[in-house]
């Protein structure tokens, strides 16, 4: 796996390809390899069940990933 790669880089690429603005993103996650798309998208979501870690970088805390999260903000956005 090349040592740049990230999910923060993957988002910007994505970005770039279809000219999304990034205040335009959500990026919802859980674990600390999602700290960096977390800080950068317009959104960031950390799920409940997340470390503190994460919590703190993030805008907002959604219900955990078994207390339909995911769902909570696709509603909150739809």
């Amino acid at each position: 796996m090349n040592k740049n790669a990230s999910k923060e880089e993957a988002i910007k690429k994505v970005c770039a390809l279809y000219n999304i603005k990034k205040e335009e993103v959500i990026a919802i996650g859980d674990g600390n390899n999602d700290i960096g798309m977390i800080k950068y998208s317009g959104l960031g979501v950390a799920m409940a069940n997340s470390s503190e870690k994460v919590k703190n970088e993030a805008d907002m805390v959604c219900p955990s990933n078994n207390d339909s999260g995911v769902l909570e903000i696709i509603k909150m956005v739809k």
